[in-house]
């Protein structure tokens, strides 16, 4: 099982089981008004635009929506919640002077969908940049609705048994995982699930009779391609409209002294040729 937290956890304490067992969940972390209001401020552009993404590994029964930043104001204090930063702070730090958005999705798994495919979020970075120990990206899924047993819940595999012979990029062997082995982070609404990129999970099949909502958050090293382009995705204009917190982890910083630099940005420098 996912083993989980009350919201008055430390970071550091949540940070290190979760480095030491995968995935961790903290229950109720944010409060119901605020995830009404992420999921009213969704519902629209989500029906609207959530069949764009299907595919065999997305799903077809699964509505999927980028750019959330654009349709929610609300899901801001998902993203900059002082618990999940600190988490990531305790995970990426570590390698980095500062961390930004690698995605931000919206999920919506309806009655029918099958389980998705148990995949590593890490494997598309090179083999030969990726190291033991080294996490490039934390993975988060705020819980909009309730996670249950039937509606979908996050499938984690933190079985060290099965983990021992699937270390490498071997799909197959991710298809082969005994389903008894594979956790499922059932948590109520409002609550969120921390996952390493190193670990091997996937969204879960949904056998009951209503949607199973979620924001998935991911924060990468400062130093690494963001997984989405959010500097395509969110104009700059929408991007600086937001808390100069936000506007940072969405890639407008530079990361040190020397990568991204730009004028204007207090914390890098700028030559002039």
């Amino acid at each position: 099982m996912v083993k989980s937290y009350d919201k008055k956890t430390s970071a550091d304490v949540i940070a290190a089981t979760l480095l030491q067992e995968g995935g961790v969940i903290v229950r109720n972390l944010a409060s119901k008004s605020v995830i009404n209001k992420v999921k009213q401020e969704l519902r629209k552009p989500l029906d609207a635009q959530g069949k764009d993404f299907e595919n065999d590994f997305n799903g077809y029964k699964t509505l999927r929506l980028g750019a959330v930043l654009m349709s929610s104001r609300s899901s801001a204090e998902l993203l900059t919640n002082p618990t999940a930063l600190g988490v990531a702070d305790a995970v990426l730090k570590r390698y980095c002077d500062n961390y930004q958005v690698g995605s931000m999705t919206a999920i919506e798994i309806h009655p029918g969908e099958e389980a998705q495919i148990l995949h590593r979020d890490g494997d598309f970075y090179p083999t030969h940049l990726t190291k033991p120990g080294v996490e490039f990206q934390l993975q988060s899924m705020w819980a909009l609705t309730d996670f249950t047993e039937e509606n979908g819940a996050t499938r984690v595999v933190n079985d060290p048994e099965v983990l021992k012979g699937v270390k490498n990029k071997d799909t197959e062997a991710f298809r082969n995982i005994d389903d008894a082995k594979v956790s499922k982070a059932i948590m109520p609404k409002g609550s969120v699930l921390f996952w390493l990129q190193s670990t091997i999970h996937g969204g879960g099949a949904n056998s009951s009779a209503t949607p199973r909502m979620g924001l998935f958050i991911s924060y990468a090293l400062g130093w690494v391609r963001q997984e989405d382009n959010q500097y395509l995705l969110m104009p700059r204009e929408v991007a600086e409209s937001y808390p100069e917190q936000v506007s940072r982890l969405l890639g407008y910083q530079a990361h040190g002294n020397f990568l991204g630099i730009y004028p204007g940005d207090p914390d890098g420098l700028w030559w002039e040729g």
